[in-house]
């Protein structure tokens, strides 16, 4: 076995068949830190000119001319090979060591514990303790799940070998209910072009005031969208729904119920039910105009979504919702149609992304994990970041780092 620099073309082509592969490995993430004065190196393991592991190196300066160095997503390499992880951290670490670097953090994309959909540990399942004592015996350190860098706990939908019928039958019936009443009132799920970006980028700014997170700048959605777009590796949605046609609608179903009232045999109580129903159509149709005269316009927009599309899975990146519009759920009208071209073309997974660590606790914003347990899958917990001190900098920077925090407390 041999340590090399990669070219990116050599990185490139062993991200690509590797299975831990994820978009915030690709060089094309390597490209967008650049802007932000991350440097970028590209290290492998070759044995007899066959890569055998890789990894992609960020680093930036941080104090006194020391680097901190990063690999997003950690190694594309075996991790229950020990003979090779151990050369290809002994070796990482002399390389950064030349270049100044002072730590190296990695949060791999390996599975900690196999969970089930409530979040409960499998038993027999997944399970890469090994994995976690082998790399606190290389000298890396554990962070706490605050402080990690990406996404450790998700959920995600098994695609492989399902057809859209089994997912359907498989998902919560209130889910099913959801989407279908979504269809039925005429939401559609429309693909935005670069220019049309700044409406997403609304969207998301609107649901950050209201749940009070800090969003992106638009130019991160425009750089995403340049970078991958081409390739159909990102993709902006968001849901519209046409009032002039929809109230169209519940005008001809009021007038249904309303001939079903006609019916001299109708039984009492369905007639409270029909009664009820009309009423219920009359308060909606009464909404929908409000909002064309609010709006002064027939289109609304509802919500927007941002997905990454790199086989094996496609990725609910991130999204938002007008709260005036959140009744209308067409969240889950825009999942069901990614759910849909993943089946169709041959992705393995649907990953929704972020839940709440330890979800089997019931922590905080548990309703999240809610919409996206609906349709069926499985909690899946990544091991963590970790971090791996390069020479005693590290402990400078970290005592630096406290002492800042501590006089930052002081102060309040």
């Amino acid at each position: 076995m041999e340590f090399f620099d990669l070219t990116e073309e050599e990185y490139k082509s062993h991200w690509n068949n590797h299975p831990l592969k994820t978009f915030l490995s690709s060089p094309e993430i390597a490209k967008l830190r650049s802007k932000k004065g991350w440097k970028v190196n590209y290290i492998g393991v070759k044995n007899n000119e066959e890569i055998i592991a890789s990894a992609m190196l960020l680093s930036k300066k941080r104090f006194l001319n020391n680097y901190e160095f990063y690999s997003p997503r950690g190694f594309l390499i075996d991790y229950n090979n020990k003979e090779l992880l151990s050369f290809f951290i002994t070796n990482t670490i002399e390389y950064i060591k030349k270049k100044n670097g002072y730590v190296l953090r990695i949060d791999p994309y390996v599975i900690n514990k196999e969970r089930d959909i409530n979040g409960d540990v499998i038993k027999d399942g997944i399970d890469n303790k090994d994995v976690l004592d082998f790399l606190k015996d290389q000298g890396f350190k554990k962070k706490s799940i605050k402080e990690n860098e990406q996404v450790t706990w998700m959920f995600s939908l098994n695609l492989e070998g399902k057809t859209e019928e089994d997912i359907l039958k498989e998902m919560k019936q209130n889910t099913r209910n959801i989407i279908k009443k979504a269809e039925k009132i005429g939401i559609k799920v429309k693909e935005l072009s670069y220019e049309e970006l700044p409406i997403f980028n609304n969207i998301l700014k609107e649901t950050g005031i209201r749940r009070n997170f800090t969003t992106r700048e638009k130019e991160y959605y425009e750089d995403m969208y340049n970078i991958f777009h081409d390739k159909n590796e990102v993709k902006y949605f968001i849901t519209e729904l046409n009032l002039k046609e929809y109230v169209e609608k519940l005008y001809t179903e009021k007038k249904e119920k309303e001939q079903k009232l006609q019916n001299k045999n109708i039984k009492i109580t369905r007639k409270e039910e029909l009664l009820k129903e009309i009423k219920s159509l009359e308060n909606k149709i009464s909404e929908a105009n409000s909002i064309r005269n609010k709006t002064n316009n027939d289109i609304i927009t509802l919500s927007g979504s941002m997905f990454m599309l790199i086989k094996p899975e496609v990725i609910y990146l991130s999204s938002g919702n007008y709260e005036e519009y959140m009744k209308f759920n067409s969240q889950y009208l825009i999942q069901w149609e990614l759910i849909k071209y993943g089946i169709k073309n041959g992705f393995k997974k649907h990953n929704f992304y972020g839940i709440p660590e330890n979800i089997n606790e019931h922590p905080d914003n548990y309703g999240i994990y809610e919409f996206k347990k609906g349709f069926n899958g499985y909690v899946e917990e990544l091991i963590g970041e970790h971090e791996l001190p390069v020479n005693i900098n590290y402990y400078i920077f970290k005592l630096l780092h406290k002492l800042k925090e501590v006089k930052y407390a002081l102060h309040l």
